[in-house]
């Protein structure tokens, strides 16, 4: 019986597609896979991305922030953030911080922030925001962004 035992699993293994013990040369090539997560609060890459929006807000207004995170979405080298800037000792809050990032070697740069006017066609209430914004960034998975028509 235990003869029978070892072929039956290969075989079942085999037909359910589990691949076995081969080495990464031997298998064929597979089409990258966007896997949308969020980064754990102290991890590395919510770091990287929440360092390169307090650059951001520290270069237009002089301010040096810490973020509590609303929304931060990642996936195929690309991040939504919504974030509530507040002053590094806490007594002073400051407007929604949302950005588009994308990484570039390595590094995690802006590459939209969003205008939040209301009533502004060009804005992020406005409808259809999200499908231009994906026709604008080739690449971007619209995945990480927030679903029409509205964010807030």
């Amino acid at each position: 019986m235990q003869l029978l035992r070892t072929p039956l699993l290969a075989v079942f293994l085999t037909v359910a597609g589990i691949a076995i013990a081969a080495p990464p040369q031997a298998r064929p090539a597979q089409k990258t896979v966007r896997m949308l997560h969020t980064p754990q609060p102290g991890s590395a890459e919510r770091r990287a991305i929440l360092d390169a929006m307090r650059c951001k807000i520290k270069k237009l207004h002089g301010l040096d922030v810490i973020f509590v995170v609303e929304t931060m979405k990642v996936s195929g080298g690309w991040a939504w953030v919504h974030t509530m800037p507040r002053s590094k000792d806490g007594n002073a809050s400051y407007e929604d911080f949302y950005a588009l990032l994308h990484t570039l070697k390595g590094e995690w740069k802006i590459a939209e922030i969003p205008c939040t006017e209301p009533d502004n066609p060009d804005c992020i209430d406005s409808p259809g925001y999200f499908r231009k914004l994906v026709r604008r960034f080739p690449g971007l998975p619209a995945s990480i962004l927030p679903e029409e028509p509205s964010v807030r």
